[in-house]
């Protein structure tokens, strides 16, 4: 009988993360949150006073990674390590979220408009009584950007789901004049460190 091949959990909604572990070559199945992460008290997602932008993300996705190993044990499912990420945006300090609604998106694109920011994305691996979590910083530079091309790309609906209203895969890529650092953490997932996150649980990559 041949051994059953390594599987993970991936406790995101995100279709880009799917995408990048797919990328790499790793087995996963889903772990969804009934209700969705962000009405479960268990994973708050709510900004803290004072909390710095790295924080929240490594606080945010520890806590999807822990959730989603409590559900697989309530659910009864195969013991597997699970994987959750938070991505935000460090501008000047304050934590750029998700935007509410397409006023909030143009205003986010307006501030980022001809200046760098930080995109954080933070990554978390638990299984059994281990949680490890690991974070990637990278630093984008918009180009100047004008308020029709604002006005079209809000339109276009691309921003709404995306930490700091854009996506680098998406059409928002020309905007982005440079980037330092992880282009797939960035994206949401940071494949370099995934990858030695995963080994040090045992997962061969």
């Amino acid at each position: 009988m041949a051994p059953m091949e390594p599987r993970i959990y991936l406790a995101s909604r995100s279709p880009r993360r799917r995408e990048l572990l797919t990328q790499i070559g790793v087995r996963f199945d889903l772990m969804l949150f009934r209700g969705g992460p962000r009405e479960d008290p268990e994973v708050d997602e709510s900004f803290r006073p004072g909390e710095a932008p790295e924080a929240y993300a490594r606080r945010v996705a520890s806590a999807k990674a822990l959730h989603g190993l409590r559900l697989a044990s309530l659910r009864k499912l195969a013991a597997r390590p699970v994987l959750s990420a938070d991505t935000t945006l460090d501008m000047d300090g304050e934590i750029i979220g998700k935007p509410q609604d397409e006023a909030d998106a143009s205003a986010i694109l307006r501030r980022l408009s001809g200046r760098s920011h930080r995109v954080i994305t933070a990554v978390a691996l638990a299984h059994g009584e281990k949680l490890e979590c690991v974070a990637s910083i990278s630093e984008v530079r918009f180009r100047p950007l004008e308020a029709e091309e604002i006005r079209r790309y809000v339109i276009s609906g691309e921003p709404m789901d995306k930490a700091g209203a854009y996506g680098l895969q998406g059409h928002a890529a020309m905007f982005v004049e440079a980037i330092a650092g992880s282009p797939s953490g960035i994206v949401g997932l940071p494949l370099c460190e995934t990858t030695l996150l995963l080994r040090r649980f045992g997962y061969p990559l």
